[in-house]
């Protein structure tokens, strides 16, 4: 059986969800393959920065946003040794949206993933995507019921890939599969209830191999997220005996921070540790005929700035400004194809400054000779962690520019 859609989107998360309801508020008939049942857990810092306000209302979600993210992160913060340093986090441009908030990614994509449905996206959930073909005029996407193995085939104009860059996969838009490397950084993440955090506050964890990251979310948890070499997380194993590898990545992150111990004195973990990886930051690309990247799959930054969930939803609203106005153009190859050179403009215009300023920031947190050097400077001058804050995204806006496409005629 087949179904013919102007748009299939490959994941049903903050990028691709995002996507679906642009485009399904504009007209288009819209696919969404996701493959995991909502509510799922999911590694991620759940920060979204004040410069995403702005596309939430366009999706028609901030009211729900607001009424459940935890509270205004006013603060910023660096944890390494025994030091707290804590400093005001930027606030957005006079008449902005003031600052970020964080929301569980079991609540953010399951309120997502509804609106798209609730303004007539077809969601195909649990399916997996297991081929992906160009034909005259579209793609064909293969799909697969994660239940029973039933099979359909969707026909689409343009196919847009949001399923992440973690997970190695046979689609020619996933990442090929790499033998694992000692300097691979892998994810962990955990929510913990009755922290001692302050308020407002979302401090950077430095530690020997690794880095992360805390802040209160919604239903007054704690997330905790981290990114570790392998090779520090095999030296922790072995530390800690028999302990998991989380359990003991987590026992190395309060060795090496006393803020981390002060503020998960009295807490408790809510629910298991969570796993994932490697990570590899970089632009990996925007996509080939008809098909377009977003979110992870067309680049991510280093965790360590938590612009992650903020960049996907930004750059699928980049893509389907230009997406949107090829189509009153001419929805041509060659009118998709100059889409491609200008959202992969915007996109390196909007972030690529982000990934340079979250591989410097993640390469000093790793090191703990470059962290000592630091460390008193901003004690004396909290203010950097305030311009660090700035350079990595917390302000400005991502556009994709004036809205003017050069088609070959």
């Amino acid at each position: 059986m087949s179904d013919r859609y102007d748009a299939v989107v490959v994941g049903g998360g903050p990028a691709g969800a995002t996507a679906a309801i642009l485009l399904t508020q504009a007209g288009w008939s819209v696919a969404v393959v996701e493959r995991k049942v909502f509510p799922r857990r999911k590694v991620c810092g759940e920060f979204i920065s004040a410069t995403s306000l702005p596309v939430l209302r366009r999706l028609g979600v901030a009211d729900l946003f607001m009424a459940s993210a935890g509270p205004p992160v006013e603060r910023v913060g660096l944890f390494v040794g025994n030091a707290e340093i804590v400093a005001a986090m930027p606030g957005a441009a006079p008449g902005g949206d003031g600052w970020g908030r964080a929301l569980g990614r079991e609540e953010l994509d399951r309120v997502l993933l509804e609106r798209a449905a609730a303004i007539g996206a077809e969601v195909w959930q649990p399916w997996t995507v297991t081929g992906l073909t160009s034909e005259a005029g579209g793609s064909l996407c293969r799909i697969e019921n994660e239940s029973d193995r039933s099979t359909r085939e969707l026909r689409a104009d343009i196919v847009i890939a949001a399923h992440g860059s973690w997970e190695p996969g046979k689609l020619p838009t996933r990442p090929q599969w790499r033998p694992a490397g000692p300097n691979d950084l892998l994810g962990f993440k955990a929510h913990f209830v009755g922290s001692d955090l302050a308020p407002g506050l979302m401090p950077l964890l430095a530690f020997p191999g690794g880095y992360g990251g805390m802040v209160e979310t919604n239903a007054g948890r704690v997330s905790l997220s981290c990114c570790v070499r392998r090779v520090q997380v095999e030296r922790s194993r072995r530390e800690a005996g028999s302990a998991s590898a989380a359990e003991a990545v987590m026992a190395h992150i309060e060795r090496a921070c006393l803020g981390v111990r002060r503020a998960l004195a009295r807490a408790e973990r809510q629910g298991a540790w969570l796993s994932a990886g490697p990570i590899r930051p970089g632009i990996r690309g925007f996509g080939l005929d008809r098909v377009f990247l977003v979110g992870n799959a067309a680049g991510e930054a280093h965790p360590v700035v938590a612009e992650g969930i903020s960049m996907a939803m930004q750059s699928s609203g980049i893509l389907c400004e230009w997406l949107i106005q090829a189509r009153a153009v001419a929805g041509s190859d060659a009118a998709l194809e100059a889409v491609r050179r200008a959202y992969g403009a915007a996109w390196r215009r909007a972030f690529a400054r982000r990934l340079r300023v979250a591989a410097m920031v993640a390469n000093l947190a790793m090191r703990p000779s470059a962290c000592a050097a630091l460390r008193p400077l901003l004690q004396v001058f909290p203010s950097f962690l305030t311009a660090a804050a700035r350079w990595s995204g917390k302000v400005e806006r991502a556009g994709s520019g004036v809205l003017e496409l050069s088609v070959p005629r």
